[in-house]
């Protein structure tokens, strides 16, 4: 029957070496960092990632913008089917007007059930390229997320296996320090001389 004994570690006996203390000074270490500081490092991250994204969707949005456009015909590849805002789509091409009358046409993602002479929401860059539209808040909460969830998760790896490598050094100089000393103690037990 094996009994514990709890902080043994911490307490002075003639059993207990330097490694013992240096791996529950480690190990108290490593609980520190997996239950206060994974979580706040993630935080940081999430919200700073959170800073970035809306910085990227502000840009987005003056550098973008929304026309009302009459679906002209499909073009060749309109074949290859694509998400559009999670519906399925397909290009076309799509023709409108300016503020000043003149009329333009793009090839752009329209929706799958968008026929002939349909009028379409298009999001056009400063060329009048066709672009996807701004990120919305939804995309830019799962990116904070998804950041901080990552760098919470990373920074705990990384505690562990450095907590296993520690443990690794201990072990390997208790084990020589137990050596050591057995090879004082064993001639006075066993009268046989080194």
């Amino acid at each position: 029957m094996r009994t514990r004994v709890r902080g043994w570690r911490w307490r002075r006996n003639p059993l207990r070496r330097r490694s013992d203390v240096v791996e529950a000074w480690t190990t108290v270490v490593v609980a520190l960092l997996l239950v206060v500081g994974a979580p706040l490092l993630g935080a940081a991250t999430a919200w700073w990632g959170y800073g970035q994204a809306q910085a990227i969707v502000a840009e987005q949005r003056a550098e973008r913008h929304q026309v009302r456009a009459t679906v002209a015909d499909r073009t060749p590849d309109s074949l290859a089917r694509g998400q559009l805002g999670g519906q399925h789509s397909y290009r076309a091409t799509v023709h409108w007007k300016t503020p000043d009358g003149t009329e333009k046409s793009t090839t752009a993602p329209v929706p799958a059930d968008a026929r002939h002479g349909d009028t379409v929401d298009v999001w056009l860059d400063a060329h009048g390229q066709s672009v996807p539209p701004p990120s919305d808040g939804a995309e830019i909460w799962q990116h904070s997320a998804t950041v901080g969830s990552f760098t919470a998760l990373g920074t705990a790896l990384t505690v562990l296996l450095a907590h296993r490598a520690v443990r690794a050094v201990t072990m390997r100089r208790r084990m020589a320090e137990w050596d050591r000393d057995w090879a004082l103690t064993e001639p006075q037990w066993t009268h046989r001389r080194a």
